[in-house]
């Protein structure tokens, strides 16, 4: 009887030994689409750095982002 495989990622997306994500990993860890995600770098609203011609988010910028989100008054509907 064969034993069953178990598929593995090779990097995974919330490792925390991971320095740098790309902007789709940034994206999944925030629970939005990867063309908000593009929109809120260019933006400067998540820090991002060019290494050569990819661009990558620090991996302590996502829970900055969110902090600073925490921290805006919230507005009235």
């Amino acid at each position: 009887m064969a034993e069953p495989q178990v598929r593995t990622l090779a990097t995974d997306p919330y490792d925390p030994s991971l320095a740098l994500l790309t902007v789709e990993e940034a994206a999944r860890r925030l629970r939005i689409g990867r063309t908000t995600c593009f929109r809120l770098v260019l933006a400067g609203e998540i820090e991002s750095i060019t290494v050569g011609r990819l661009r990558r988010v620090p991996a302590d910028a996502v829970p900055a982002y969110v902090a600073k989100l925490r921290h805006r008054p919230a507005y009235a509907a």
